[in-house]
């Protein structure tokens, strides 16, 4: 059987796996995939969506803060060890086209916290919105139905492992794949290298798993070379070359053979991204020092600066900061990490205006769930619903989206402990990301298996 021939039906098997997700892999929406490669192969613009997935579950209500009298007043008595003054607000107030308004009709007003005031000019000028109680949900779910547990729930609720997994996924921890890898499957064939399709700079991550797709993974500084091949293995070129054949050539042994294809793989990247990065327009934007989301953008945007170079029509990208299990030192370690992701998005924001590409990248923030609104003096508790920011030339800016939850403990928009249900899935945020890359809404209720249960007219956010 020719080399050819396993590659297809690899790349069949890999195309049904995805589509079971959904548990609908017919004829038909194996049609759908294939239409969809096919738009993707013939694009010739670039987008790209990057993912700041903050590690630990992020406190909702110390990063946008209710504002308004009323609400302001339930947060500081609900929180009063933990809450901002209101006077320190003042200056990041959110003033939006049209105020946000929750279930009884009731208009509320926000500011960010102050750490985050490098944002608020993005805001105020339409580039950045804000989306209200996002978190994973299996379909729309009410507090009764969640109470009498008559309805599917997302899988270990509260656990930090699995509902990061669930964000990145729709599947808890072990999933195999996740939304960014499975829209990069989309991609892949109409980029010119599909090695840079999905590109991880912190590390690894289910999110840019896909079936097709394999996660890039780089440092802030770029590839990772190895090290015997860039320079004369003990000062012997003849010894580079036997390790080159030692670890590139092909096995029988199906795992030694898989690792060494992997390796190759590794190579040949590192050789095209190290041209490519070297010969494309330097970023001169000024990222700040000590910032280490700020060096994973900075490595991002000059990712974007090589895209052509590369062939890159469609780009998804990772990048993240820990710290944010704030069950303690709240008020002291909080403030640090909002303005370590402010100044760091911000940079990023001005970077791509600098390439002429800020209509073309989308940045959004994610974490595992939000926090607790009661506080237990010094920290909050795991959290399901959050507050998120999306970013970008393209955004639907000064807005925000979905349902302002009512401030209170045990009331009619949080499980208890100012706990927040969602109104906002996951996979409703994701699809508005896939649909402004080009995806289409066949091809999204595949690769997000829980979005068919959202009404049509609700699966577009429309904040692009």
């Amino acid at each position: 059987m020719s080399t050819i021939h396993n590659a297809s039906r690899r790349a069949f098997l890999r195309r049904a796996s995805t589509l079971s997700i959904a548990g609908v892999a017919t004829p038909w929406a194996l049609n759908l995939a294939a239409m969809a490669e096919a738009s993707a192969a013939t694009a010739t613009d670039y987008k790209a969506i990057v993912c700041v997935f903050l590690y630990g579950g992020n406190d909702y209500a110390n990063t946008l803060v209710p504002y308004d009298q009323t609400n302001y007043n339930a947060y500081q008595q609900l929180r009063p060890t933990l809450a901002y003054q209101r006077a320190a607000l003042s200056a990041t107030v959110l003033t939006p086209t049209v105020g946000p308004m929750d279930r009884q009709g009731v208009a509320h007003q926000y500011a960010l916290a102050p750490e985050l005031a490098p944002l608020l000019p993005y805001f105020d000028s339409g580039k950045m919105g804000v989306l209200l109680n996002v978190g994973s949900l299996i379909q729309p779910t009410t507090k009764a139905q969640y109470n009498a547990r008559n309805v599917p729930l997302p899988p270990k609720l509260f656990s930090h492992n699995d509902q990061q997994s669930v964000w990145q996924s729709s599947s808890p921890e072990g999933a195999t794949s996740g939304w960014g890898g499975r829209m990069g499957d989309l991609f892949a064939a109409g980029n010119g290298n599909a090695t840079f399709t999905c590109v991880n700079v912190s590390g690894n991550a289910v999110y840019l798993a896909g079936k097709q797709a394999v996660q890039y993974q780089i440092t802030p500084s770029g590839s990772v070379p190895l090290s015997g091949l860039t320079s004369p293995l003990y000062g012997s070129t003849q010894c580079s070359d036997a390790l080159r054949l030692l670890v590139t050539q092909t096995r029988t042994h199906l795992l030694e053979n898989e690792y060494n294809r992997v390796t190759n793989r590794s190579i040949e990247a590192d050789s095209v991204l190290s041209v490519a990065l070297a010969n494309s327009p330097v970023v001169k934007t000024d990222f700040p020092a000590e910032n280490s989301l700020a060096d994973q953008l900075h490595m991002v945007a000059r990712m974007i600066a090589a895209a052509p170079a590369v062939g890159a029509k469609r780009q998804v990208f990772f990048v993240s900061l820990g710290g944010f299990d704030t069950h303690d030192g709240l008020v002291t370690d909080h403030p640090i990490l909002l303005k370590t992701v402010a100044d760091a998005m911000s940079s990023f924001y001005q970077a791509t205006i600098e390439l002429g590409v800020a209509d073309q990248v989308t940045s959004f923030t994610a974490s595992d769930f939000g926090r607790t609104l009661t506080g237990n003096n010094d920290g909050s508790d795991h959290g399901w619903g959050s507050m998120h920011f999306v970013l970008g030339g393209a955004v639907k800016g000064r807005q925000f989206y979905g349902k302002a939850p009512i401030v209170a403990n045990n009331g009619d928009d949080d499980v208890g402990q100012g706990r927040l249900l969602p109104t906002t899935s996951v996979e409703q945020y994701a699809a508005s990301l896939g649909s402004w890359l080009g995806i289409s809404d066949s091809a999204l209720l595949d690769l997000l298996p829980n979005l068919r249960n959202f009404d049509q007219s609700q699966r577009n956010l429309g904040f692009l």
